[in-house]
């Protein structure tokens, strides 16, 4: 491949320029959404990246402006899900989440260009690499809850090390960030003008990825203070409300709360899957006690692998996506817990992130 070649056109452009190598997703269509020929793709060109010494940087951004990436494609994972059943579905985020631990662990520098929406598997994508840009269009959520799932691609690892029970919030409400959040949250390191990003590529193409990107702007805001608040906002009503020993207990507290922020939360609690903010809340806090990012990885794949079984993320996906008539029935509140329970049962076909299967499907 030349520099300034493209290695292949369509939904996924792999091009060169200099020591940079650039991975740009182009589905628009469906804001960048991820199917597995697309991880296919990606974990290819990584590979073939590797150990190529011309490569110095490796870049992930979006060929459009509205999206870098919304997480994966919910509309084909049911439609698999309805015709080839749990099993298949569960592949799709098996090699979902090898791509992500691929990306974490790429011994040269990854930077990741989040401008515009970026959602549950757009997280995974760009959240956990070597540098991750985020811009003033920025707006990035894990809002899996509402469609019966449980935030994954890596998404609870960064939540549950989120400042104070911030994260915990975030899980369970699937709230939007803007840029300056996402950086306080840990999602991000730096918070650029998205004017900028065309140089900052130029950059990369010519020096090492750190020194480009510090080029452009001092990190983002610390977030030490939310710390200590257990908010992004500084408010420590977030602590307050959210620690507490089940759903039920944070649902009371928000309806009695004269929090601004607090009816809103409550609402889109009201919204979620009764069962996705049970495995939620639990996954919140047996990934604080996971080592490392592989480790809840496999967690996650647990609970997303058993949860496609429960009838919630089929009905979450036709009632949000499909039909939108944003009237899912969800599972009968008397079955939650039995089946919450079952969702962090072992399987016998756990999550296999040795350095042999990164990236594979």
């Amino acid at each position: 491949m030349t520099d300034g070649g493209a290695l292949e056109s369509g939904t996924l452009l792999a091009a060169r320029q200099g020591r940079l190598a650039r991975l740009t997703l182009n589905r628009p269509g469906v804001l960048n959404a991820l199917d597995r020929p697309t991880c296919r793709r990606i974990a290819a060109c990584l590979a073939a990246w590797r150990d190529d010494p011309a490569v110095g940087t490796v870049l992930i951004d979006s060929a459009s402006p509205r999206a870098f990436c919304a997480g994966g494609d919910l509309r084909a994972i049911r439609a698999i899900l309805v015709g080839d059943g749990p099993d298949a579905a569960a592949a799709f985020f098996r090699a979902c989440y090898r791509l992500v631990a691929l990306l974490a662990a790429y011994p040269k520098p990854v930077v990741s260009f989040m401008d515009g929406i970026t959602m549950g598997g757009g997280v995974g994508l760009g959240g956990h690499v070597r540098h991750r840009v985020v811009t003033e269009r920025t707006m990035l959520a894990m809002p899996e809850t509402a469609i019966g799932l449980t935030p994954d691609a890596g998404g609870s690892y960064i939540l549950s090390r989120a400042p104070g029970l911030s994260g915990l919030r975030l899980a369970l409400t699937g709230r939007r960030m803007g840029g300056e959040e996402a950086v306080a949250m840990g999602f991000a390191d730096r918070v650029l003008p998205a004017g900028c990003l065309p140089e900052l590529a130029r950059e990369l193409a010519r020096r090492p990825a750190g020194e480009g990107v510090a080029m452009f702007a001092s990190p983002g805001p610390s977030a030490g203070p939310a710390g200590a608040a257990g908010g992004a906002d500084g408010d420590p009503a977030v602590d307050r409300l959210y620690d507490a020993p089940d759903v039920a207990t944070i649902r009371r507290r928000l309806a009695g709360s004269a929090a601004p922020w607090a009816a809103a939360d409550l609402a889109a609690l009201e919204r979620a899957s009764p069962l996705a903010l049970e495995v939620t809340f639990r996954a919140y806090f047996a990934a604080r006690r996971l080592p490392d990012l592989n480790s809840v990885l496999e967690q996650e794949y647990r609970l997303v692998a058993n949860l496609v079984r429960q009838p919630d993320f089929a009905e979450g996906v036709r009632a949000r996506i499909l039909d939108k008539d944003q009237a899912p029935g969800w599972l009968d509140p008397d079955q939650v817990p039995r089946a919450a329970a079952a969702c962090f049962a072992p399987r016998a076909d756990g999550l296999d992130l040795s350095p042999a299967r990164a990236g594979a499907d």
